[in-house]
């Protein structure tokens, strides 16, 4: 984690101890519910050997499961901690419709999976007596890419069997969100999230290196149920 992410993080904590000691009362979240995840990809060209001008990436949209830890520290001020499970996300070709004889825009050339934990300061604009109340939140995500693969079709666009690089992202993230109170400690919410997830990808086929960075632009819509303790 790089240092000004460390700093939100410690502050974003620093100020949740605050607001707990001004505030007796406190509770717990715990959030189900569903993740549909669309990616604005802003990709420099591949470049490397052998490799024309054009060559870029896309990503296609995902559907996963989705949870919540919330600690209620005032009134007004929650934190969150979401994360949804690990999606297998889908990299196509963008640009020329082949390279050399081989097929490559649209196809999927490369797979791989995301675990991207996010912690979020939300702020409630109405008070606990109103069943609907909006939020804004801000906060810190963190990427990790794992299980990076080449396809078939990505081997043969790249000339070979080819190894997959993506280093781990940190970066801000926002949100807006409806909260509604059921009854009891039940309540449903729905959200939509945006955060900065960058990388540099690295293809490597058998020694010839190909490159891009990446800025992912994760956008997600959150569907939940939550139970409050």
């Amino acid at each position: 984690m790089d240092s000004r992410a460390s700093i939100a993080l410690g502050a974003l904590l620093l100020f949740a101890a605050a607001a707990a000691r001004a505030d007796d009362v406190a509770s717990n979240s715990l959030r189900v519910g569903a993740y549909y995840v669309t990616y604005h990809v802003d990709a420099e060209d591949i470049t490397g050997p052998f490799v024309p001008p054009g060559v870029n990436i896309d990503l296609k949209s995902v559907v996963t499961p989705y949870f919540a830890y919330v600690r209620r520290v005032t009134e007004r001020f929650s934190l969150e901690l979401a994360f949804g499970v690990p999606p297998l996300t889908k990299t196509v070709g963008k640009g020329p419709a082949e390279l050399g004889s081989v097929p490559y825009n649209g196809q999927v050339i490369s797979t791989a999976r995301w675990f991207a934990p996010t912690l979020l300061l939300n702020y409630y604009i109405l008070d606990e007596s109103y069943r609907l109340r909006p939020y804004v939140g801000v906060g810190v995500n963190y990427t990790r890419f794992y299980d990076r693969e080449s396809t078939p079709a990505g081997d043969a666009a790249s000339g070979g069997p080819t190894s997959i690089k993506l280093p781990s992202s940190v970066g801000p993230a926002g949100t807006v969100g409806l909260a509604y109170h059921v009854s009891g400690g039940f309540n449903l919410y729905a959200s939509y999230s945006l955060s900065r997830v960058h990388s540099v990808l690295t293809a490597d086929t058998a020694g010839v290196i190909r490159t891009s960075h990446i800025e992912f632009g994760p956008r997600a819509l959150v569907v939940a149920a939550g139970y409050s303790f």
